[in-house]
């Protein structure tokens, strides 16, 4: 069996499951978002945590048994690249996962408007830095970086 191939694929699955999740989480978080909307919310948040966490561990089990080898990835600078924005969108997470979390425990009523427009602006940001893992990746797998 091509454990290379079943691991790109594993990660690929990852990584568009979790665009999709955050694009359902760039939805649903607007102005005006009441309780029940909250509680999906919540529910795609935490989705978007695990996902990213699948995507982690898949990547690091990719780049330790794939075939480019770790050598490979760590001296890439394309790699580092894409490491960092997807740290960056990791970190620009925080703020709004907090958030949402407290509007989901308090249960009452649609969320501060001031709240929700600071959380948009991370999720905002967060698309901007998702533009470059792509960009990264491209240019990892045509061997840039190196």
């Amino acid at each position: 069996m091509d454990w290379d191939f079943v691991l790109a694929c594993a990660h690929h699955l990852a990584v568009f499951t979790l665009v999709g999740i955050f694009a359902a989480e760039f939805a649903l978080l607007r102005p005006g978002i009441g309780a029940s909307q909250v509680r999906q919310l919540a529910k795609v948040d935490a989705a978007y945590g695990a996902v990213a966490g699948l995507v982690i561990v898949v990547g690091i089990i990719r780049v330790i048994f794939g075939d480019m080898g770790w050598q490979y990835y760590l001296g890439n600078h394309a790699f580092w690249g894409k490491m960092t924005a997807f740290l960056i969108m990791g970190l620009l997470t925080v703020p709004p996962t907090i958030a949402i979390r407290r509007w989901d425990k308090a249960g009452a009523g649609a969320p501060p408007a001031n709240e929700v427009a600071a959380s948009r602006r991370f999720v905002h940001l967060q698309a901007g830095v998702l533009l470059f893992i792509p960009i990264f990746a491209a240019a990892m797998a045509r061997g840039y970086g190196s």
